[in-house]
């Protein structure tokens, strides 16, 4: 983005530029080229989600394992590490180090006494729910700033299709 916030009444994505050229992914006949609309959007969205890490404070490997435990609740570690493609030896460490900040408590497993589950602390939901309002702070500002008051309708309507893409 030029930084420059648009007019109410302007353009800048969709249908072209003001010299008539056409947006990107989009032909000169006007059709969309799904296969340019995709790479677009995977770098668009790509680069979102880098940018609005940058604004965390715990290191992303951490913060992937709270939403983990936010998301889907108590885990054993192997569980853990498998979701984040991760070795057993490298998730217990970041364990331990959720559990020396005292974001995670370790629990013994109901039905394996070789296991434990590491669950959520409230101090580690604080933490994480801090870390997100971090996040969403920057993006409600970025969106307030950058984007015209037309261009944010746009945006919202396009959260619905994002989360089907998702869901595909």
């Amino acid at each position: 983005m030029s930084g420059r916030k648009p007019t109410d009444g302007e353009e800048t994505h969709g249908d072209g530029d003001a010299a008539g050229q056409p947006a990107e992914g989009q032909r000169a006949n006007g059709a969309i080229d799904p296969a340019t609309t995709a790479r677009e959007l995977r770098l668009a969205v790509g680069q979102l989600v880098r940018r609005a890490r940058a604004e965390n404070e715990l290191p992303t490997r951490l913060m992937a394992v709270l939403a983990t435990l936010d998301r889907d609740g108590a885990a054993t570690t192997s569980d853990l590490a498998a979701g984040q493609r991760m070795r057993p030896q490298s998730m217990a460490a970041t364990i331990a180090e959720l559990a020396e900040r005292g974001y995670v408590t370790r629990q013994p497993h109901a039905s394996d006494g070789r296991k434990h589950l590491v669950a959520l602390s409230p101090v580690g939901r604080v933490a994480l729910e801090e870390e997100r309002a971090r996040r969403d702070g920057w993006l409600t500002e970025a969106i307030t700033r950058q984007l015209s008051a037309r261009e944010r309708t746009a945006l919202a309507r396009s959260v619905e299709l994002l989360r089907r893409l998702a869901d595909a």
